[in-house]
């Protein structure tokens, strides 16, 4: 049977490499040194390392580098105060803090130029990325003192947090830019029924903020709070948080901001793949109300004369898909930090970055869009007048139900005769109801039809200009 050396046994710089032991079959001893992620060395204890173990395949398990490193500035943001609070503490010098920020700062410059060396084989997440290459800038010593009373679960619920706060403040300015000033014609009615839904998701957008992503878990540690005394207070301030997580164990465990945002975009997805319907069926040469530009379309691959408005093809299962899924993994958790909770990093970065790019996308629709007014025009007929005549006996005495029953009979008329509805003859028209007199004719106006939908939120001018005056004063 080989033999190992335990970790107190050796030393091997950054913890890449174990020490294998064995006596080779002429009795002599070899030493071979093997590869060992580092996340495994500082889990150890007494433990003899394993050369049967496949350490590789259990560290690309757990990594997480690939996608979380999106938060790597967030991180050395967090790092930092953090760094402040110790030093407050007295726990590490000022000129260690300085030392810290300034390795950190080089972190962050490598980070933006795409130079940071990421090591395959210690970098699990980015946390301990970020801790390595500043123990490499400026010493193990002080660097080591960076994660006095720290763990890696406050950590990550800080920095998805200070993220999550970043992105939505940028998505609440492309929905901004979305709800620009429509034009006050007829087809702007149209476009502020889709405004008013993006508005409520903007408000609700606005409540996450104040509430999941508001909220500060630095200096919890673990699980069962700081031991050292940090400043939580200072710690929330100095990250930009209007309040400390009141709780250790719900703060390493909290992830309901991370449901909220999925179930948003959930939301806003629906809003807009409503929107993208009906630009996708009115730019169809069926109805050919709008085109879209050439510059959000494709061509079809097998017929010529098709164009394709893709940008339009909205990703919204794909947010639905991962709320209802995260929901699942956060089901039956027992209390404090679990290791499935790392499966909500992943989903909050996707989705905020679909939404992020529908709503760019969207937005260029919109924005580039051309309204082909008098193919809408064209497409008006006299039956989409039949509940004017109903409103015109309403206001001559008759019940509604009453006058709806009326309308129907004269639009069978108008079938049973092969016209319009406008085109029936008076007298034919009074052989349904005596009450219709020569001033129905006023009713097959489209125009006045449009005028008599005054009421707050209708589709008369000076209803659409009042609901246009209210969504700037919103947005303002």
């Amino acid at each position: 049977m080989p033999n190992f050396i335990t970790k107190e046994q050796f030393s091997c710089g950054h913890g890449l490499e174990m020490i294998h032991r064995r006596t080779s079959s002429d009795g002599l001893v070899l030493v071979e040194a093997l590869p060992v992620p580092l996340r495994f060395l500082s889990c150890i204890c007494q433990e003899p390392l394993d050369a049967s173990i496949d350490y590789d395949l259990m560290f690309k398990f757990n990594e997480s580098l690939s996608f979380d490193k999106a938060m790597c500035k967030v991180d050395i943001q967090g790092s930092i105060t953090y760094a402040r609070g110790l030093q407050k503490l007295d726990l590490i010098s000022e000129d260690e803090l300085n030392q810290i920020i300034s390795g950190f700062e080089k972190v962050e410059k490598e980070w933006d130029q795409g130079t940071f060396p990421i090591d395959p084989k210690a970098d699990e997440d980015i946390h301990t990325a970020n801790e390595r290459r500043l123990s490499e800038l400026i010493g193990a010593q002080v660097a080591g003192k960076l994660h006095t009373g720290r763990s890696r679960n406050d950590q990550v619920a800080t920095d998805m947090r200070l993220w999550a706060r970043e992105q939505l403040a940028e998505l609440a300015v492309l929905l901004k830019n979305l709800l620009q000033r429509a034009q006050p014609v007829r087809f702007s009615h149209w476009l502020l029924g889709h405004a008013t839904f993006l508005i409520g998701d903007l408000q609700r957008l606005e409540g996450i903020q104040g509430r999941g992503v508001a909220t500060c878990p630095l200096g919890v540690g673990a699980l069962a709070g700081n031991p050292f005394g940090i400043d939580r207070e200072f710690l929330a301030k100095d990250l930009g948080f209007t309040s400390v997580h009141p709780n250790s164990l719900a703060a390493v465990a909290d992830r309901d901001f991370v449901v909220e945002i999925l179930q948003w975009g959930s939301l806003l997805m629906a809003h807009l793949s409503r929107l993208a319907e009906d630009l996708i069926l009115f730019s169809t040469a069926e109805f050919g109300f709008v085109q879209v530009a050439d510059a959000y379309s494709t061509g079809s691959s097998l017929m010529p004369q098709k164009k394709n408005p893709d940008s339009l093809a909205r990703k919204a299962g794909r947010v639905m898909g991962q709320a209802s899924g995260f929901l699942s993994t956060l089901k039956s958790l027992p209390t404090s930090y679990n290791k499935d909770l790392q499966e909500s990093v992943e989903p909050l970065l996707d989705c905020v970055k679909t939404v992020s790019h529908c709503l760019t996308i969207t937005s260029g629709v919109v924005s580039s869009l051309k309204v082909h007014g008098d193919k809408m025009k064209a497409a008006l007929t006299a039956d989409m007048l039949a509940t004017d005549v109903a409103d015109y006996l309403v206001l001559k005495g008759v019940p509604f139900r009453q006058t709806h029953h009326i309308a129907g009979a004269v639009v069978r008329k108008a079938e049973e005769l092969g016209v319009s509805i406008a085109e029936v003859r008076l007298e034919d028209l009074k052989q349904i109801s005596p009450l219709f007199e020569s001033d129905l004719a006023q009713v097959f106006d489209f125009e006045k039809s449009v005028e008599r939908r005054s009421a707050q939120g209708g589709t008369s001018r000076s209803s659409v200009l009042a609901q246009i005056d209210a969504i700037e004063k919103m947005l303002s």
